[in-house]
C-alpha cells in the first residue's frame, strides 16, 4: 500500500489531490493542515471512495510542529511513498501595498513550508531508495503579474526550491516534480469576479499530480506547466 502525504488538504487543490489518491487502489492518506474540522471532512470523503485517511493537523510553517508531524506521520504510518507539498496561501496586493508582515507571510507559507516538510521526510525516503516529491508551484512561478509580487515572489521560490531538489536527488530514487498550475477553481477566487468556466477544475491538476506520481521509477515528470484552456485569466 502506498502512503501518500497532503498538505493544505483541507480544501482547493490539496482536497482534489486527496480524493483523487484515495480512489486508488494502493494508497493510504495522510492529511495535513491547520484546520483539522476541515480536515475531517475531506477525511471522511476519501474514506467513501474507497481509500484510508488519516489526519495531521500542523501548521506547517512551524519548526517543531513539522519536526513533530515527521515523527508522528513515521510512528503511525510510516515512510510516505509520494509527498505533496501543496499548502499555499494567496493574498492580492500591489508592490507598495504590501507590508512586509504580508509578503513574508506568504513566502512561509507557500515556499517555507515546503522546505520544513520535505526536509523532515527527506532522509527516509532516501535511506529507502524511493519515492516521489511533488511540489506546488503556478504559473506565477515563471511569470509575474501586477498586483502579485508576494505571491510570485513565494512561487518563484517554490520552484527555484524543486529544481535545486531535483538537482541533489539524481540517481537516489527520490524523484521531484514541480507542477505550475494556472488559474483553477478554489477558495482563493471567490469574490473575484471571474466566472467559474473561466477556470480549471482543481480535480484537472489532482489528475496530473496521481499521473506523474505513478510513472515508474525511470522516469520524472520536472515540472507540468497547466492553464486554462483560454489562457491566463
Amino acid at each position: 500500500m502506498s502512503l501518500v502525504l497532503i498538505t493544505g488538504a483541507s480544501q482547493g487543490i490539496g482536497a482534489a489531490i486527496a480524493r483523487a489518491f484515495a480512489e486508488q487502489d494502493d494508497a493510504r492518506l495522510a492529511l495535513v493542515s491547520r484546520n483539522e474540522a476541515k480536515l475531517e471532512v475531506v477525511a471522511a470523503d476519501c474514506r467513501g471512495r474507497g481509500g484510508q485517511a488519516d489526519v495531521f493537523p500542523c501548521d506547517v510553517t512551524d519548526d517543531a510542529a513539522v519536526e513533530a508531524l515527521g515523527r508522528d506521520v513515521a510512528d503511525q504510518l510510516g515512510v510516505p511513498d509520494v509527498l505533496v507539498n501543496n499548502a499555499g496561501l494567496f493574498t492580492p496586493g500591489g508592490f507598495l501595498d504590501t507590508s512586509p508582515e504580508t509578503f513574508r507571510r506568504q513566502i512561509e507559507v507557500n515556499a517555507v513550508s515546503a522546505f520544513l516538510v520535505t526536509r523532515a521526510f527527506l532522509p527516509a525516503l532516501l535511506a529507502r531508495g524511493s519515492g516521489r516529491v511533488l511540489m506546488m508551484g503556478s504559473v506565477a512561478s515563471v511569470r509575474g503579474y501586477p498586483g502579485g509580487a508576494a505571491y510570485g515572489a513565494a512561487k518563484h521560490a517554490v520552484l527555484g526550491l524543486a529544481r535545486a531538489l531535483r538537482e541533489e536527488t539524481k540517481g537516489t530514487g527520490v524523484g521531484v516534480t514541480v507542477l505550475l498550475p494556472g488559474a483553477t477553481l478554489t477558495p482563493s477566487w471567490e469574490g473575484a469576479g471571474v466566472e467559474a468556466d473561466r477556470l480549471m477544475p482543481p480535480e484537472d491538476v489532482a489528475r496530473v499530480a496521481v499521473e506523474v506520481a505513478g510513472l515508474s521509477p525511470r522516469s520524472v515528470v520536472e515540472e507540468v506547466l497547466i492553464r486554462p484552456a483560454l489562457g491566463d485569466v
